[in-house]
């Protein structure tokens, strides 16, 4: 009755949000306050609770992260950085995707892809702005980008974290199993851009012409501020870098570093909070609950398992449901915690089929990452960026989101495919 009760509410949630008849922090809320009442998850499992409860990590680190972007904004870089990279396009909207869209996925690649899409999206406001161009296709683009780039290593997309503690993979295993293919798939990636965001690609000659006339160094507004603020973020990447050897979570980093920014500049305490988003940490929140019912009644578990039974010990078949499975999941649920739920099961296929079922891991690693980017609420990095979308007042739907989003992840789960079979298979 349990595991009804946390389907029907989830799928109803579901709903709703991607009709976005009520505003999707309601509905998690709503959503969560229904799996409590019911008794579907309890006080304990939704706080407390590592694989079904709110994932306090992920809150604390966009809080942290948040706080950060928000002192750095004050210094007028942002502007400096649209400048610079209006001019080296030249003005040419297509030029100027696809340099936003590598600068993101490399980005990713050593930062955690919601980190990133917090720093590039002020910047592709104000760029956009300059050339009078549509900012929405650009902020699509860039999450797409940030979650195919943050697949390349272990530190770049929560779930390969998650892989990488269950596994005991190193960073370099996976700089070498996976980033060679994301190469390949970010130049499909913008190539692919240059189709499906066609009617964005509007050149003002004149736009053009008064950007390349501007001088970026004139939009740093406090040097010293600017010092402070970049020195705190290097410092702060750095530790991402190397939580193997310092073992600090990066929500921790995140929260002392925002925390040493706003101590030691001018900045108050409420000028530093202004630009967080507290609906999009509320609705963070409220999606935890929600999935964790599904998990607590074994809703999650059950669709895996079966999924793993189906394939019988065979690595290929096991290989391909995993990748297109974990893609299908991840696009309906949140990659992380579907990582969570399903890294056990993956442990254990691998223990049964010896050395060379690791390509499991890789297979699972791809589909959650890619499969992110098929909605709006596939991955985190999603979430932000509408959240930051609608806080500027360029809301970005659900369906517009996921009408991209469906086919880059479907050409990215077929790309992946062959990648596989013939390096592993």
């Amino acid at each position: 009755m349990a595991a009804v009760a946390a389907v029907a509410i989830f799928v109803v949630a579901y709903v709703l949000i991607a009709t976005e008849w009520v505003h999707r922090t309601k509905v998690a809320l709503g959503g969560a306050g229904l799996m409590l009442l019911l008794h579907v998850s309890d006080g304990e499992r939704a706080f407390f609770s590592r694989d079904a409860g709110i994932d306090w990590n992920v809150i604390f680190l966009l809080l942290g992260m948040m706080v950060i972007v928000s002192v750095l904004r004050q210094t007028g870089v942002f502007e400096y950085v649209a400048i610079w990279a209006a001019k080296r396009a030249r003005g040419r909207p297509y030029r100027l995707m696809v340099m936003l869209c590598l600068l993101t996925a490399g980005a990713s690649a050593l930062l955690d892809n919601v980190t990133t899409v917090l720093l590039v999206a002020p910047v592709t406001f104000l760029v956009c702005e300059r050339l009078a161009l549509p900012v929405a296709p650009y902020l699509i683009a860039e999450v797409m980008a940030s979650n195919i780039g943050g697949t390349a290593t272990l530190v770049g997309d929560p779930p390969n974290i998650i892989i990488a503690s269950r596994a005991g993979l190193s960073f370099n295993e996976f700089l070498l199993h996976l980033a060679p293919f994301i190469v390949v798939l970010m130049a499909v990636f913008c190539l692919l851009c240059r189709w499906l965001f066609r009617s964005a690609f509007t050149y003002d000659p004149d736009r053009a012409a008064e950007v390349m006339a501007l001088e970026e160094r004139e939009a740093i507004t406090d040097r010293r501020l600017l010092a402070q603020s970049l020195t705190v973020l290097a410092v702060v990447i750095t530790a991402f870098v190397l939580h193997p050897v310092l073992h600090y979570e990066p929500s921790v980093v995140a929260l002392l570093g925002a925390g040493l920014l706003v101590a030691a500049t001018k900045v108050t305490t409420e000028q530093a909070l202004d630009e967080v988003e507290w609906p999009t940490l509320v609705f963070f929140a409220g999606l935890f609950v929600m999935v964790g019912g599904l998990v607590n009644t074994g809703v999650i578990g059950d669709i895996s398992k079966a999924a793993a039974d189906a394939t019988e010990g065979r690595l290929a078949l096991a290989t391909m449901t995993l990748i297109w499975g974990s893609t299908a999941l991840s696009a309906i649920v949140d990659n992380i915690p579907y990582v969570a739920t399903m890294s056990p099961i993956v442990a254990d296929l691998v223990h049964g089929l010896g050395p060379e079922g690791k390509v499991l891991w890789w297979a699972l690693a791809l589909g959650a990452d890619l499969g992110g980017n098929a909605t709006a609420i596939g991955a985190s990095a999603n979430v932000v960026v509408l959240g930051i979308a609608e806080r500027n007042g360029q809301r970005i739907s659900f369906w517009q989101f996921t009408r991209y989003g469906l086919i880059v992840t479907l050409v990215s789960a077929v790309l992946a495919t062959p990648y596989l079979w013939l390096r592993y298979l």
